[in-house]
């Protein structure tokens, strides 16, 4: 799987992910919190390919406009990472102030997603070609496996 199939494919997983977030209700306390445990993961875990592998790919093959590209992205995942997402894991999921955080963060995550896909990846499949894409995508393969077991020893 190339790196932008991979992280299209991760794309698709965390929109689920907080399409069920937003439909949960405050009685659905024990849904909530493992959802936004399952959210956070798959975003560390999408955060760290992207920042370690696409995303310098592509600075490096590009100029200007991939440099403002590669430095919003980055600032996007910084204010979901250490902004909203701690506190959303901090307010209690049976309240509405939840549901309103909820909120928040897809609109923040699908803002990021429709940016990425629609910019950012059609302008790296030109920049690096196929052959560099597919490199990049067992790389992250690999990665991911590694970041999951860490993941896994941790919890």
């Amino acid at each position: 799987m190339n790196a932008i199939d991979l992280l299209k494919a991760d794309h698709e997983r965390v929109k689920g992910i907080l399409a069920q977030l937003s439909e949960s209700t405050e009685r659905g306390v024990k849904k909530r919190t493992e959802l936004l445990a399952k959210l956070e993961m798959e975003i560390s875990i999408h955060t760290r390919l992207e920042e370690e592998v696409l995303y310098p790919a592509y600075k490096k093959a590009g100029g200007k406009e991939q440099d403002v590209m590669y430095y919003e992205a980055k600032e996007e995942h910084r204010t979901v990472d250490s902004l909203v997402l701690p506190d959303l894991k901090t307010t209690d999921p049976s309240t509405v102030e939840f549901a309103g955080r909820v909120k928040v963060v897809k609109e923040l995550l699908e803002h990021h997603i429709e940016e990425e896909e629609k910019e950012m990846f059609p302008q790296a499949k030109k920049l690096l070609g196929k052959t560099t894409l597919d490199e990049l995508g067992v790389e992250m393969e690999s990665l991911k496996a590694r970041y999951k077991k860490e993941l896994g020893l941790a919890a």
